[in-house]
């Protein structure tokens, strides 16, 4: 495995287990002494939504779709922004409220940049990337179709 791929597929993952909101930002930090401004983005399990009571999430997805499709989003961030570094990770599978769902993490000389980037990776995460959640309430499953 070259290094190249080594790198994303580190700043890249989908997965069942937990991250370290830490350890991940302590990584960006080490990529490059110019960044001197680093936003992260932390998307967690609530228990209300829509007006529903919700007592678990489960998320679903395209295996390697995914993952093709979270390696674009930070590739187009990584050009279209004056940033350094990006990390994307989402958790699949079954998550109880509170637990961690997805962390995006932004390295940039700059604090503007980092927020800009960082913003517009979760954006179009919401918008292009086929993970599904469902959320389960005292009514029932109900699958979430759109993307706040």
């Amino acid at each position: 495995m070259d290094t190249t791929t080594k790198k994303n597929t580190d700043r890249i993952r989908v997965q069942l287990e937990d991250f370290s909101v830490e350890e991940e930002i302590n990584k960006i930090k080490g990529c490059s002494k110019r960044i001197g401004g680093i936003v992260a983005f932390l998307g967690a399990a609530r228990d209300f939504s829509k007006g529903r009571d919700i007592q678990k999430i489960d998320f679903e997805h395209y295996p390697g779709m995914a993952e093709t499709r979270l390696t674009e989003i930070r590739e187009q961030a990584l050009k279209d922004f004056d940033i350094i570094e990006v990390t994307i990770i989402h958790r699949v599978g079954k998550l109880s409220i509170g637990d961690n769902i997805v962390l995006i993490i932004v390295g940039a000389e700059h604090r503007a940049d980092a927020f800009k980037g960082c913003s517009w990776s979760i954006d179009e995460l919401k918008r292009i990337t086929p993970i599904w959640k469902k959320e389960t309430t005292p009514e029932g499953d109900v699958w979430v179709e759109e993307h706040p």
